[in-house]
């Protein structure tokens, strides 16, 4: 990735620094180029990461569906850091890394219960300009899940939406942490055309 982005990395330094390369290798094996574009404004990454963290730790969502969603709006926002980075977490979460690798091309797969193609859904109407989430679908989501863990799950993929579509402006793309871990490749849409089930 090295070259690519369009703000060019800088060099992490000073004490938050050694902490935010320290934090970066113990849970991604690597400092990404991408932490050295958003080292241009120390303030900005902070805030970022800790209200990733914080995001990550709201617990009303099963962890499987908060995976998919933020999986299904990095795929339908085109951020491929987004996709390997949460590919990855899936496989460190313990959590089904079959329907993670999947993801990018849900809608002709089998592997999907009907609630995770609801949220799926959610997460790619959601991640669309503009956001085509219907009142239909809220309504069974609702439902199903509940006010707290609805809530939840729009609010994941907010902050999904908020942080692809940065990486993307920027050029940020993959760091490749699936691959650096033995993950099989993330599965890839089929062509346009192509019929697909929801």
């Amino acid at each position: 990735m090295t070259g690519t982005t369009r703000v060019p990395p800088t060099e992490i330094t000073g004490l938050y620094g050694g902490l935010v390369k320290m934090m970066s290798r113990k849970m991604l094996g690597q400092v990404p180029d991408s932490l050295g574009v958003m080292w241009h404004n120390p303030v900005v990454l902070k805030d970022m990461m800790t209200l990733g963290r914080k995001v990550e730790k709201w617990d009303r969502l099963d962890p499987n569906l908060a995976s998919l969603a933020n999986m299904a709006a990095a795929a339908t926002v085109g951020c491929s850091f987004c996709l390997d980075l949460h590919y990855f977490m899936a496989h460190n979460d313990g959590l089904d890394e079959e329907k993670a690798r999947e993801v990018p091309r849900w809608r002709e797969s089998s592997l999907y219960t009907p609630l995770e193609r609801r949220v799926m859904e959610f997460a790619e109407a959601m991640s669309q300009t503009p956001p085509a989430v219907t009142d239909e679908l809220c309504a069974v989501l609702l439902a199903e899940l509940g006010a707290p863990a609805l809530l939840e799950l729009g609010a994941k993929v907010g902050f999904m939406n908020a942080s692809a579509r940065t990486n993307i402006a920027l050029g940020i793309h993959s760091a490749e942490f699936s691959t650096a871990c033995g993950l099989p490749p993330l599965a890839t849409p089929a062509p346009a055309g192509v019929a697909s089930q929801v």
